[in-house]
């Protein structure tokens, strides 16, 4: 993919099905930070970590089926592997040999399985409140979405309304625009179809199961970790250390869920001097003295 020094938003289709990806940034040909998002996410809620990235490396977001500018699928396919698949296909139409993950939530399951897949092309990896889910019990929500009728009934009732004060009283380091923005993601039917697919044909033990296919591969990690996290608890972090044994281990303590939307600095000062040498550029006095700091 050619270096670009601007973020744009293309339209392109992958297994037939037609997405948003916003590509750009001031990198090498063939390398990429590729940005891979959760449950409800879309790839523009990336845009805090993708400005101060830009700078030194190529970035690429898609929005992922049944969520944000993404088409629903037709087969239905709505699995983990289905997920890692369509990525694939995004990395393969960009033309992106090798890649740096960002993933968050789903996000991380869905480029982990991409990893292990694709162990050559993997640079290096940052998890920012996800990874692969050892000794995970699902949160509560999540058990509803798994129960078949109970979850139908539960997406029935969240309406935006519902969904911001939900949201905003599990979150509340959230800002109101983010929890406004957020909650407008999970509403739409196709991704409230797609939310309710996800997690019931997701195995927690099957993502677990990924830890020792990545720790062949020794890969360069970073995690990130909001300690204050409603849904992913905070002692998961550490586990990551069966998958990355070598990887850096951050805990934020009082940051939730989505850590680098409630800490954009903080997050950005692990996250931009983790990724600069490993992109080929040098780390400036003002990383060195963040990672310092963190």
């Amino acid at each position: 993919m050619a270096a670009m020094t601007s973020i744009e938003t293309r339209r392109i289709t992958v297994e037939g099905i037609t997405t948003s990806v916003l590509a750009g940034g001031d990198g090498a040909p063939g390398e990429a930070v590729v940005f891979v998002h959760g449950n409800p996410d879309a790839g523009a809620d990336w845009m805090p970590l993708i400005t101060r990235i830009a700078g030194f490396a190529t970035v690429v977001a898609p929005d992922l089926p049944g969520f944000g500018a993404a088409d629903a699928r037709a087969d239905g396919d709505y699995t983990v592997t289905g997920y890692a698949r369509f990525l694939d296909g995004v990395i393969r139409q960009l033309g992106v040999e090798r890649v740096h993950l960002v993933a968050h939530d789903f996000g991380g399951p869905f480029a982990l399985t991409w990893a292990a897949d694709h162990p050559g092309q993997v640079a290096s990896i940052s998890l920012l409140n996800t990874g692969v889910m050892i000794g995970y019990r699902w949160h509560r929500m999540a058990r509803i979405w798994r129960t078949p009728v109970l979850g139908e009934f539960m997406m029935r009732r969240t309406t935006l309304r519902v969904a911001r004060a939900v949201l905003g009283r599990e979150n509340p380091g959230l800002s109101r625009d983010w929890v406004d923005t957020i909650a407008r993601h999970l509403v739409p039917a196709a991704t409230k179809r797609a939310v309710l697919r996800l997690y019931r044909s997701t195995r927690v033990e099957d993502i677990a199961a990924l830890a020792p296919r990545l720790a062949a591969h020794d890969h360069d990690a970073l995690v990130v970790w909001g300690g204050a996290d409603a849904y992913l608890p905070a002692e998961l972090a550490h586990r990551q250390l069966r998958a990355f044994p070598r990887a850096q281990i951050h805990l934020l303590p009082g940051v939730g869920h989505w850590a680098w939307l409630e800490q954009p600095d903080q997050v950005a000062d692990l996250v931009v001097p983790f990724l600069r040498p490993r992109v080929g550029v040098p780390v400036t006095a003002n990383d060195q003295r963040s990672q310092g700091d963190s």
